[in-house]
């Protein structure tokens, strides 16, 4: 620990060290026995470093009570008090603030209670200092400002641990997010590059101009997919269901698939809309690499409560458990409050289908994304 924490942890004990002035004086003024003023400076020293001690563990990260120290700190303490009379008495207000700091709730109490009695009872059997009985008082008010102050304390560690702890989810939140957001982007552009580049190399001979054509296309899909991944990282990023239908009208005529989308409807709120958009995306890309469909057909609907988006093929299924762009899909319409489902289609194939509520809350990601 750096010079800064130990001395921020001493600083709550120190000030209450000027109640030592009373027992110093004691022994400098008043006459002893050498051996007497000796070993009560001995003893006096011993205290004052087990109670700092007892500090710098209550209030220092990581570290266990001291309850060793505590109990020099208990025996030290009464034994002085005891043994020298009233202007040690006040060493029992040391020991409320360190049993105040130290012990579990059930024991602070009965410990200050002990030693205020102590305090009581030495300043009563003290003729010359019997009307000091404002150290007993003392007593009980140190344990109840080290105690407030032991609460305040602990209660502002848990907050900022929950501060680093919400710190780190958000983190780890915004990794998955961009993980998904690469995913989709990727795997749907991929896919169609190294489709129309299978096709362009089937035509070289044949049809060159045709060739030409897809080889163009694939640029297109290349450059496209660049600046979408570009987007994505500046945090820009925005997918659209218009856009996406559009995609997959290029991609499922490249592999022969045909495509029938329902008409223009009414615009939607921009997070369902983009929302469905990946939807579109998602269900197209799962078309190119497994299906072997023929024909892909796109409904949607409005519903009672939202708007119902459905993708479904003619190909041979899957019975397959939800793939890495399924389950980042299925995190996305949960996020607006809809539901994601998948399964075999009637008759044969894979439909895939999205219900999103239309008054859906815009979730922190896209918010960012935007």
């Amino acid at each position: 620990m750096d010079v800064n924490g130990r001395l921020q942890q001493l600083g709550w004990a120190l000030p209450w060290l000027l109640f030592q002035v009373f027992p110093v004086l004691d022994l400098v003024t008043t006459p002893r026995p050498d051996w007497v003023r000796a070993g009560a400076a001995v003893a006096l020293v011993a205290f004052t470093a087990a109670y700092l001690t007892v500090f710098a563990r209550a209030f220092g990260r990581g570290c266990s009570p001291a309850y060793r120290q505590l109990a020099v700190v208990a025996v030290l303490g009464v034994g002085l008090a005891v043994w020298l009379g009233t202007p040690f008495a006040g060493l029992m207000i040391y020991l409320s603030a360190a049993v105040a700091v130290t012990l579990p709730e059930r024991w602070v109490w009965p410990a200050v209670v002990g030693a205020t009695a102590v305090c009581a009872g030495v300043v009563l059997a003290d003729e010359k200092f019997g009307d000091v009985f404002v150290l007993p008082l003392l007593c009980l008010l140190t344990a109840f400002a080290l105690r407030g102050m032991r609460y305040l304390i602990g209660v502002n560690s848990e907050l900022t641990a929950a501060r680093d702890e919400l710190a780190r989810n958000a983190v780890a939140e915004e990794r998955m997010r961009f993980a998904r957001d690469l995913h989709d982007l990727l795997g749907h552009s991929l896919s169609l590059i190294a489709l129309k580049s299978e096709l362009a190399g089937r035509l070289a001979d044949r049809d060159p101009v045709r060739a030409r054509q897809e080889m163009a296309d694939v640029e297109a899909a290349a450059r496209r997919a660049l600046a979408e991944v570009r987007d994505a990282v500046s945090g820009y990023r925005q997918v659209s269901l218009g856009q996406s239908l559009a995609e997959a009208r290029s991609a499922l005529s490249a592999a022969g698939i045909s495509l029938t989308v329902p008409p223009p409807g009414q615009p939607l709120p921009g997070a369902v809309d983009a929302v469905l958009g990946w939807v579109v995306r998602e269900a197209i890309t799962n078309v190119l690499r497994h299906s072997d469909a023929r024909s892909v057909a796109v409904a949607f609907r409005t519903v009672a409560d939202g708007v119902e988006l459905s993708v479904s093929d003619d190909g041979r299924g899957s019975d397959a458990p939800a793939g890495a762009g399924l389950s980042g899909l299925a995190e996305r319409v949960a996020a607006l409050g809809g539901r994601l489902e998948h399964g075999p289609a009637e008759g044969r194939g894979f439909r895939l289908t999205a219900a999103v509520p239309l008054d859906s809350p815009v979730p922190t990601g896209q918010v960012a994304a935007r």
